[in-house]
């Protein structure tokens, strides 16, 4: 269908099944810009709460954010006090058909986390957006994976906008010091604005699950107990620690109620720049330092593109490595050749920042990629009292965000028909390299529908550089299709 004239709509992912009734009856209209509009109010709150001004959009927020954490606090006295035990359970819609898992008739998210995947799904199947999806799934990722990202941590985007057929690149704005060896938290403000723009579901609806998994705790799982078990636990006691100071192993139950709290704080801030000051005021209190001298400045900008015959290529721009990643990829499909190996030398490697990644499709070919990192595992290892959030170490210097180079491959503006691939990297120091040994991979492999996506996968490699991830997510023959290398390293929830 032709967009209508006028602004282009980014509208929500379309529930509506023939058995359930008729369009008019299930089917609610909602949509939101699709771009930065300067003239647009920036009290998302606000408007979505039928414009009521100042006190009473947040008392609405407020108010919002209380029946929701009551339904989870009533859904988990009735699985047995796991907050996420039922995240996702919702039986499949009648009249469909089933698919090999990967597979997704609407919609679909993939992360390194399980809770986080069933968090993501559960906003899909609720009405969201592959925006709402994705920003719930990294406060997620923010609670229970503090050993490579947090609210401390800074982040990139490359959002896929499959109506207006346009691509959105998400940044922090320049890596800016708190402290001496302390970076400044960003996470809070870049995704408020992500969301402001682009999201469909109230604020506090994404901000009420991660505040539960802190409140009432989370499961430490297998790659959090790794990481704590070759770091120590110097600094990180008494969030991930035993009473007789050793780690917490797989299974063991922590909990993080100072970071409950900032959630919830910042679930009524009516604005991104409130969102990142709910966490900023109370970390500059707590270290006794004096307010830095700006603060955030995170932005929605065009994202860098390349036309191949395939599509359009889009990253996100400088700092990040997505220049790099374009000139790598120029290269590499010039010289026709075979795809390069994406792994350098291990004497070449210079240290690696840990990070996390996460992405959302919609069968439509709307596309979310998240990239986060905390430069070090753990971050600086300070871990605040009053917000229980770990500060990162990723300070200003030219080569901060060398690690984030989200990629998709898109049609051009007049090809509707055309499938939409999209990748992220983590944990390597050649992840330019990475990118393109999978998309050459990806182009090299006829693309039919006989041969599903979730058996061909990104690449034939079983692990990236022996020590990082590969996302891929892809709409195709209008369907979600999810993977990740190695296969064992993330969990994907979609319907």
């Amino acid at each position: 269908m032709e967009p209508p004239a006028g602004p282009v709509l980014y509208q929500k992912l379309l529930l509506w099944d023939p058995s359930l009734g008729s369009e008019d009856d299930e089917e609610e209209e909602t949509s939101e810009l699709v771009a930065p509009d300067t003239q647009r109010p920036h009290d998302s709150l606000g408007n979505k709460f039928g414009g009521l001004p100042g006190v009473w959009a947040r008392l609405g927020a407020a108010l919002l954010l209380l029946a929701v954490a009551f339904s989870l606090a009533a859904r988990q006295l009735y699985t047995g006090g796991d907050p996420m035990a039922s995240l996702g359970s919702a039986a499949a819609r009648p009249g469909g058909h089933p698919h090999h898992p990967g597979v997704y008739h609407h919609g679909a998210i993939v992360s390194p986390a399980a809770t986080c995947s069933h968090l993501g799904r559960e906003l899909l199947a609720a009405g969201g957006n592959v925006v709402d999806a994705g920003v719930g799934g990294a406060l997620c990722l923010a609670v229970v994976h503090p050993h490579a990202t947090g609210l401390g941590a800074m982040f990139w985007g490359l959002f896929y906008n499959s109506t207006s057929r346009s691509s959105t690149a998400l940044t922090s704005g320049p890596a800016q010091t708190l402290g001496p060896g302390l970076g400044l938290p960003t996470a809070l403000s870049t995704l408020r604005l992500l969301h402001t723009h682009f999201g469909h579901l109230p604020w506090p609806r994404l901000l009420v699950g991660p505040a539960t998994l802190a409140r009432e705790g989370f499961l430490v799982d297998t790659a959090l107990a790794a990481a704590l078990a070759a770091r120590g636990t110097k600094g990180l006691c008494p969030l991930l620690c035993h009473a007789d100071g050793t780690p917490l192993g797989p299974g063991a139950r922590a909990t993080n109620p100072k970071l409950a709290a900032v959630l919830l704080r910042a679930a009524l801030a009516p604005t991104p720049e409130l969102a990142g000051d709910a966490l900023l005021s109370l970390l500059v209190r707590d270290l006794g330092l004096q307010g830095p001298s700006s603060g955030p400045t995170p932005a929605l900008e065009a994202a860098l593109q390349l036309a191949v015959p395939q599509g359009i290529l889009s990253t996100t721009p400088s700092p990040s490595a997505g220049p790099e990643l374009l000139t790598v990829l120029k290269a590499a499909l010039r010289s026709g050749g075979p795809s390069p190996d994406p792994c350098p030398a291990p004497l070449q490697a210079p240290v690696t920042p840990v990070g996390s990644v996460l992405a959302t499709i919609d069968s439509s070919g709307s596309v979310l990629l998240l990239a986060s990192s905390l430069n070090s595992s753990f971050g600086s290892g300070h871990l605040s009292p009053s917000t229980g959030v770990l500060l990162s170490n990723l300070v200003a210097k030219p080569t901060a965000s060398a690690w984030a180079c989200p990629l998709i491959l898109h049609g051009s503006a007049d090809d509707t028909e055309a499938d939409v691939l999209g990748l992220v990297a983590s944990g390597t120091p050649a992840a330019a390299r990475v990118m393109t040994h999978a998309l050459l991979s990806h182009l090299a492999v006829p693309q039919t529908q006989a041969q599903p996506q979730h058996q061909q996968g990104p690449t034939p490699s079983t692990s990236v550089c022996g020590q990082g991830i590969l996302l891929q997510v892809a709409a195709q023959a209008e369907h979600a299709h999810v993977s990740s290398v190695p296969s064992s390293c993330c969990t994907f929830q979609g319907f």
